[in-house]
């Protein structure tokens, strides 16, 4: 995960934090495991916001659709019969 600024205009947040899958974007970064419950536990706690020392809430939403992609099930392209 990467926090990025935004212009402000794109969301309420002044931060976004990413998903940098290939690990090679610039800025602080911080590791998460791929599983929903690591995820869940790092928003209540709020971990984001220390491990990549940002200031205010980030939209975590980038973070959170990444995850809901990992969690469907990949069936080949085979329709169900």
């Amino acid at each position: 995960m990467v926090a990025e600024s935004n212009n402000g205009d794109q969301c309420q947040h002044g931060v976004a934090v990413i998903v940098d899958t290939a690990g090679n974007l610039p800025g602080r970064g911080a590791w998460l495991h791929s599983d929903t419950q690591c995820l869940q536990e790092a928003l209540r706690r709020r971990a984001f916001v220390r491990a990549l020392r940002i200031t205010g809430p980030p939209d975590t939403s980038a973070v959170v659709e990444h995850f809901e992609r990992l969690e469907v099930p990949d069936d080949g392209g085979e329709q169900n019969r």
